[in-house]
């Protein structure tokens, strides 16, 4: 599996001329994945932490450019990763708005949490839940299937943070209280 360490995902970011604003969310993202990860009642060893780390850092590669675009960045930023050999990161990021599957049972995977993490934070800000999801159904909900579909995802969404914190150690509204302090990791 190819990971590129943290330092290159700011290489990559830079590349792409991502947005500062958007290199912080990322950032808080991250913050948010790795906190999961560590209280995961000890049964964390199954999740690769630089997947982790890198997935988060890179999971909004194209959105900059997709404001003028209008791409779904999700995916292009998916095809952005393979392109560049990283194929692994790029099937998390492909995910992180809309997951393959939202009714696994076990223990959550490492597309489970970016997409759960990246939910938890409005701009630079770690919310709950229901606070993100209230922004995205007045940001994105322009038409009656938007916000069909928000709704959905709203619900799919609950429940998957309900099984995220059934293996944790901390419940979703102590979250920001044991927020990770860095992301510089060694793996």
């Amino acid at each position: 599996m190819n990971i590129p360490t943290p330092e290159k995902c700011y290489s990559l970011q830079k590349e792409m001329g991502m947005l500062d604003n958007i290199i912080v969310h990322c950032q808080q993202v991250c913050r948010v994945a790795l906190t999961i990860v560590n209280n995961a009642n000890g049964q964390s060893s199954n999740i690769n932490l630089g997947l982790i780390v890198a997935a988060a850092l890179l999971h909004d590669i194209t959105k900059t450019r997709s404001f003028k675009t209008k791409e779904d960045h999700a995916q292009t930023g998916e095809q952005y990763l393979r392109e560049h050999g990283y194929p692994e990161v790029g099937r998390i990021v492909g995910q992180h708005v809309h997951l393959v599957d939202y009714d696994r049972s076990g223990q959550p995977d490492a597309a489970e949490i970016i997409n759960y993490a990246d939910k938890r934070v409005l701009h630079d800000q770690v919310v709950s839940l229901d606070r993100r999801m209230q922004y995205i159904a007045d940001r994105y909900g322009t038409d009656p299937l938007r916000k069909k579909r928000i709704q959905l995802l709203w619900g799919q969404t609950r429940r998957l943070e309900a099984r995220i914190f059934r293996f944790n150690d901390v419940n979703a509204d102590e979250l920001v209280d044991h927020l990770v302090e860095s992301i510089d990791i060694q793996y």
